[in-house]
């Protein structure tokens, strides 16, 4: 145990504890925490460009104009949910 404590930098709950969890799975509690703070991250991401979305399309309703900013906007939503399929699919494999 002392070992695995060294190389993984985890404690001996932890190593324990994925052992029990994850032993059909080679996939280990530290990995699937590491994906569930991508997505953490990702998901802040995209809610902060949901805000843009929004207020790019206030002002495109009330000017009748499609700003040239809304294509950067909407670009970056595509790439994050890009991103968001990419990671997904990896966890299904």
């Amino acid at each position: 145990m002392k070992v695995l404590e060294e190389r993984t930098g985890r404690s001996p709950s932890e190593i324990l504890v994925s052992a029990a969890l994850y032993a059909e799975n080679s996939e280990s509690l530290a990995e699937r925490r590491a994906v569930a703070v991508e997505f953490i991250a990702a998901r802040r991401y995209l809610a902060a460009l949901s805000n843009n979305v929004n207020q790019l399309a206030r002002h495109a309703n009330a000017t009748d104009e499609f700003p040239e900013a809304a294509r950067t906007v909407l670009t970056r939503v595509r790439a994050v949910a890009d991103r968001l399929n990419t990671m997904l699919d990896a966890m299904v494999r």
